[in-house]
């Protein structure tokens, strides 16, 4: 894995991966790419164990206090600055359906190199860095014990970059769920286990006073 990304999630920053195309050139010589860094109310899984799955979603109004003073575009999270908000190549906004960026790559010979990339489909995916300030969490277990919990990002607390990425992320989410969710995946265990053992309890307290009235 890439240091960088190994840096970052140690300052507890977590990535999530999108798709992203080139636009269609409104002109000749247009280099615009876009995409959504994340969707709204549209819950994934993020981890997944035997006996509980740990699933998260964005809520729209987790960016309304978040810093986004000057996000940057990279690839893969590291080494040249592609677009960025603070010199109108980047910009984002919250739609009805996620987190939309548009960039254009124009300035650079490297960013129309990337153009090409991703209008070609050799590069799809993105991935955007961030930390969370506020979650909720909803737990709820079917008749087989199994538990799923269900996160809500409530609030970003900012965002540091949209990246174009090789491959998809798969990886750095998983890695990203030990970083930022290593709270809420131990809290999970814990629950799970009192669960176990109040049943264990239930059903051995059952089974003596079966014996008690057969006796």
């Amino acid at each position: 894995m890439n240091k960088t990304i190994e840096d970052k999630l140690r300052e507890g920053r977590s990535y999530r991966s999108m798709e992203m195309r080139a636009a269609d050139p409104c002109d000749a010589g247009s280099y615009i790419v876009e995409g959504y860094a994340t969707t709204f109310n549209r819950p994934y899984t993020l981890y997944q164990e035997s006996g509980w799955t740990l699933r998260e979603q964005v809520s729209p109004d987790a960016f309304n206090d978040a810093n986004m003073d000057d996000v940057i575009m990279q690839y893969d999270h590291a080494g040249r600055v592609f677009a960025r908000k603070s010199n109108g190549t980047l910009e984002l906004e919250a739609d009805e359906y996620g987190l939309r960026i548009r960039a254009d790559l124009g300035g650079t010979e490297i960013g129309r190199q990337l153009y090409e990339e991703i209008k070609g489909g050799y590069t799809n995916k993105m991935s955007f860095g961030f930390t969370v300030d506020k979650d909720t969490r909803e737990q709820t277990e079917d008749e087989d014990g199994n538990v799923d919990i269900l996160r809500t990002i409530t609030g970003i607390r900012r965002l540091y970059d949209v990246s174009a990425v090789s491959l998809p992320a798969n990886d750095t989410t998983v890695i990203s769920a030990r970083a930022d969710g290593e709270g809420v995946i131990a809290e999970a265990k814990t629950e799970r286990s009192k669960a176990l053992e109040a049943r264990a309890a239930k059903e051995k307290v059952i089974a003596i006073i079966k014996l008690l009235k057969e006796a």
